[in-house]
């Protein structure tokens, strides 16, 4: 039986009008070879036109659209004793995921078949790649000025235009979709009607129009606005925020406190940070002239480490999303996927997000720093409340960043001693200074009387080639990166 989508997809594909380079009318030609050649020039051509499919309907007169029927049955079809369609798949390159649809049309049958535009290289047909110019299908080699415009189109999988939800009403769009936190947190005004909101939220992609008057939701309108990520499939269900506190220093011990978030990463950003803010105990911070009862972890660094696990999580990644774990003795922040940016240049690297809309976005929307600072804060929180070093790790196909509960430079172990050196020297020199004795003292809260301990974490980070003297000549003059 016909759904209503092929059906409404058809209707506004015969209210064109006229065929496309992404779109070819046939009456009963059903050559297997032209089928090859047409689907590797489609694909292509529809790359250029920047859509996500192209389209062939058998059963439509080509001149007026009129739908004559067709008997094409390419499911009995065979080509050298092989099925069509898998005659025409072995023929394909890269691998071409299309589908023929057969559309119960009230003016006869019509066959659709339905080609994802070219995404990480031109389609081939039989080792040739072919583009549609009007109404000819010539070899692509042949158009390099086409070649080269197709290849600058192409890339690799965004997982941000992925789509979340298709065909639904646009009711459907706002119940499923906090669009009033949209307009709240991008400090605009809320449209007065339902056409402006919808103008609004296509235009930054969080939905786009469909066939037959109604909408999809992308993953990037889903994941940042989903009112429950439950109404969506799996796929980005499992992609919400996950939060678990422990009573002890290890998984093994006691849950205290789980919660699975439902919300999307913008519309319940601000709930996620006070939900986790109000369950982290307070220390003793010592300031210049009185004591303060301040959390144990800078909000800032919670704020900038969840936004960033947030951003650069790899989202092809099925089954898993963002965990935060608060231990007894520190924080936990891990999200799927190898960091971009080797850990230990996580300060002072120019930043590399996967998913750049939702970081764009989300920077907008002010839920984190602007670009290349937000580790440069945290670290910089964590020497203000002169905690140990956070650690920046990339392990089995995750990044985490663990916050370091409060404790004394003589209760720090030596690697986070070294760690902490190296983190600072970058600090300085990213400010455009050089790392001495002193300033690291200050880091660690040490009395100038005890300089000595702090002349031997220098010492053992020059060993361990992490830092080196700012002037060879001079060694007593500073200290930079290694690589500086």
């Amino acid at each position: 039986m016909t759904t209503s989508r092929p059906l409404a997809l058809v209707n506004d594909l015969l209210a064109l009008p006229g065929e496309q380079s992404w779109l070819e009318f046939k009456g009963n030609n059903t050559n297997p070879q032209m089928i090859g050649e047409r689907i590797s020039a489609l694909s292509n051509a529809a790359r250029l036109a920047d859509k996500n499919h192209a389209y062939m309907l058998w059963g439509v007169q080509d001149g007026d659209h009129a739908v004559i029927g067709t008997g094409f049955q390419p499911s009995s079809e065979r080509v050298q004793s092989q099925p069509l369609e898998f005659w025409l798949s072995q023929r394909l390159s890269p691998d071409v995921a299309f589908s023929f649809h057969e559309i119960v049309h009230p003016d006869g049958r019509v066959l659709l078949l339905e080609i994802p535009a070219a995404t990480v290289a031109p389609v081939e047909f039989d080792r040739t790649a072919y583009i549609r110019i009007g109404s000819a299908t010539p070899r692509l080699s042949d158009y390099p000025d086409r070649m080269r415009a197709l290849w600058a189109k192409l890339q690799p999988y965004v997982w941000e235009t992925g789509i979340a939800a298709q065909y639904v009403t646009s009711d459907e769009v706002l119940a499923r979709l906090d669009y009033t936190s949209f307009f709240e947190l991008t400090q605009q005004p809320l449209p007065d009607n339902r056409n402006g909101i919808f103008d609004r939220l296509q235009a930054e992609k969080l939905v786009i129009a469909d066939v037959g008057g109604r909408w999809n939701i992308t993953n990037l309108g889903a994941i940042l606005f989903a009112k429950n990520l439950d109404e969506f499939d799996t796929r980005l269900s499992r992609k919400g925020v996950r939060f678990v506190a422990y009573d002890g220093n290890n998984r093994a011990a006691n849950v205290v406190r789980r919660q699975d978030g439902k919300r999307g990463y913008a519309s319940g950003f601000k709930g996620l940070i006070e939900y986790i803010s109000a369950l982290l105990p307070e220390n003793e911070h010592i300031g210049q002239a009185f004591r303060t009862e301040t959390v144990v972890f800078p909000p800032i660094a919670i704020r900038e480490l969840i936004a960033n696990a947030l951003i650069h999580q790899d989202m092809t990644i099925q089954g898993t999303g963002p965990l935060i774990e608060l231990f007894k003795d520190r924080m936990e922040i891990t999200n799927p996927g190898e960091p971009l940016v080797s850990p230990d240049r996580f300060i002072d690297a120019p930043p590399r997000s996967r998913n750049e809309a939702m970081a764009a976005l989300m920077r907008r929307m002010r839920i984190c720093e602007e670009q290349g600072t937000g580790i440069d804060k945290v670290v910089a929180a964590a020497e203000l409340y002169q905690l140990p070093p956070p650690d920046f790790q990339a392990d089995n196909n995750a990044t985490r960043a663990v916050l370091l509960a409060p404790r004394r430079f003589a209760d720090m172990t030596t690697d986070e001693r070294i760690r902490a050196c190296q983190q600072h020297a970058v600090l300085k020199f990213v400010s455009g200074e050089v790392m001495r004795n002193s300033t690291l003292r200050e880091r660690f809260g040490i009395e100038p009387q005890n300089a000595a301990q702090v002349s031997q974490v220098i010492r053992a980070a020059l060993d361990r080639n992490l830092i080196r003297p700012a002037d060879p000549e001079r060694p007593k003059a500073g200290y930079v990166p290694v690589w500086a």
